[in-house]
């Protein structure tokens, strides 16, 4: 008896594990919502974001206090790269992603060449791989209820090109 249960208790870790696996490489998260399709950049370049809740951005006012981004991104000593996200009047709160907005938090998401591949909790994030020829890295500040943070008129993002 105690052999099955043991059998049990294996199948079930890694037939989870195998059905995270694939639910991960398909763009599908706890919360219900396609990741791949959110926020893209070439919404944002028409200004038609489509939030979590599929109706609106986040528009915040200009000021002193209004959130801004830069990102530097470094070639990994090892492999792949180093994508730095410095903010301002901006702090990542993974522990409020999914939540009500809260003014100056959130998270970003991280964009290659316009498909979405990351929510980034912090000020660091590795990147395996990069295609070959021109990439352009996009950086978005969100707030906690994934709704993509503009100023005025213009998105809270930061872009970089790079040759790979």
């Amino acid at each position: 008896m105690s052999r099955a249960l043991a059998m049990l208790i294996i199948g079930l870790v890694f037939g989870g594990g195998l059905g995270f696996v694939l639910a991960a490489a398909n763009n599908v998260t706890l919360d219900g919502h396609d990741h791949a399709t959110d926020h893209g950049p070439a919404a944002m370049e028409s200004q038609e974001v489509v939030a979590h809740n599929h109706d609106d951005m986040l528009h915040l006012p200009a000021g002193p206090d209004a959130p801004t981004i830069r990102a530097r991104l470094v070639p990994d000593p090892v492999s792949g790269w180093n994508l730095e996200v410095i903010t301002a009047g901006f702090v990542f709160a993974p522990e409020h992603s999914g939540h009500d907005h809260v003014d100056g938090e959130g998270h970003a998401h991280l964009y290659v060449n316009g498909a979405k591949v990351a929510r980034l909790y912090g000020a660091w994030t590795h990147i395996g791989s990069l295609p070959e020829g021109e990439v352009e890295i996009l950086v978005t500040l969100n707030s906690n209820d994934h709704r993509a943070i503009w100023v005025g008129d213009k998105a809270v993002a930061a872009a970089i090109k790079v040759q790979n």
